[in-house]
């Protein structure tokens, strides 16, 4: 029923210095310097010697294909789901499921009922409703249902614009989703965000901007995403989240995307940083078991690389070693800004009465050990627990 965790260095992801904590069933029940076990728990606390090692959140993946996506180049590239132990060996204990391209042979039943799974095996999991494509597809009929109906919806996406795979929403559609998620969200208490996928054409980030600056839609109510796809995109970006926006940078890529001037994830967030964007408005997603497509200069598909998860906490590694971003704000990008974004009020931090998600890393950031639920999925570097499937 307990786990002690005794002296880590412990980032919430604020440093806190070295700290115990104790995780009681599901919950983080104290963070403290000199803690014991329960009076009455003899025999059922398991203490942890993490003496040179850190302890962090478990990391939030809020973008992930977790019944797969892909099939641009027809049946056979649709791209396989997630399984657990990806999740776990990458230290992520929160995942948020969306379909991408695919609104045909992706459906939200099966999204819904995968999100159910992946819980039943022993992370978070949540999902969006809808596709790339406008109207969005729901379960129920009205985006507003969904999100008060349906536990494990909790907001819309991912829409797309700025790319040729997108319905090409116009900005009073764009603006009427926009407002069903936040109504919905309103309603459900739940985020009620839009996550919108951003293509590479030229109109960027505008057609969010002209919903934001033609309506009464707050600029938070989108959340676009691959927003270091470009160098002028990445740019656009700067400008968005300055107006009090936030923005996602995907951790997935490909050599030809980088050779093309994709800014890697870790290399956006120290530049966004410098910038002066405030770190509470920058996000890391993995776009997982997503489609990596390569395109001809005539639209035409002609390669395809599955994205992976693992990505997520190697851009963390390297936003930390490589960019010399502090630990603290290269961690909030996956841990509390998007539990903040999406609402999720009991996770992203190291505190007494939040979810007992937590993730203990080597002086070299790699995953040691991983608490989700505060149920051990990951021990000493050894996956302890597998899908159902794997």
């Amino acid at each position: 029923m307990y786990t002690l965790i005794k002296g880590a260095e412990v980032y919430s992801p604020e440093p806190l210095g070295k700290q115990d904590v104790l995780l009681a069933g599901s919950k983080i029940a104290a963070v403290g310097e000199g803690i014991e076990p329960p009076p009455a728990s003899a025999g059922k606390t398991n203490v942890v010697d993490a003496k040179g090692k850190m302890l962090v959140p478990g990391l939030i993946d809020s973008h992930v294909h977790i019944i797969g996506g892909g099939g641009e180049g027809g049946p056979h590239t649709r791209t396989p789901e997630l399984q657990l132990s990806e999740a776990v060996k990458a230290g992520i204990t929160t995942v948020v499921g969306v379909i991408g391209t695919d609104g045909m042979t992706r459906s939200m039943p099966e999204l819904v009922v995968k999100a159910r799974a992946l819980e039943t095996e022993g992370i978070s999991c949540y999902c969006h409703v809808g596709n790339y494509h406008i109207p969005v597809r729901t379960v129920t009929g009205k985006i507003e249902d969904d999100m008060m109906l349906i536990d494990k919806i909790i907001g819309v996406g991912e829409v797309a614009v700025s790319d040729h795979r997108s319905s090409q929403p116009t900005t009073e559609e764009l603006a009427k989703v926009a407002s069903q998620a936040r109504i919905g969200g309103m309603l459900s208490g739940k985020a009620g965000i839009v996550n919108v996928h951003i293509g590479e054409s030229g109109s960027r980030l505008d057609p969010l901007l002209q919903v934001v600056n033609t309506t009464d839609i707050p600029i938070t109510s989108f959340c676009p995403t691959h927003v270091n796809r470009t160098e002028k995109l990445f740019e656009a970006g700067i400008e968005f989240a300055k107006r009090g926006g936030i923005i996602d940078f995907t951790t997935s890529t490909i050599p030809q995307f980088l050779e093309e001037g994709e800014v890697k994830a870790a290399a956006a967030v120290r530049r966004a940083l410098a910038a002066g964007v405030p770190d509470d408005r920058l996000t890391m997603t993995s776009d997982g078991q997503g489609s990596l497509p390569e395109f001809n200069e005539k639209g035409e598909l002609t390669g395809l690389t599955v994205a992976d998860v693992g990505s997520l906490h190697r851009a963390l590694k390297e936003a930390v070693c490589l960019e010399k971003v502090r630990p603290e704000q290269a961690l909030k990008t996956v841990t509390r800004n998007p539990a903040e974004m999406l609402k999720l009020t009991d996770k992203g931090r190291v505190e007494a009465g939040c979810d007992a998600d937590v993730l203990l890393l080597n002086d070299e950031w790699e995953t040691d050990s991983l608490w989700a639920g505060g149920r051990c999925l990951m021990k000493e570097g050894e996956v302890l627990v597998k899908g159902t499937f794997e």
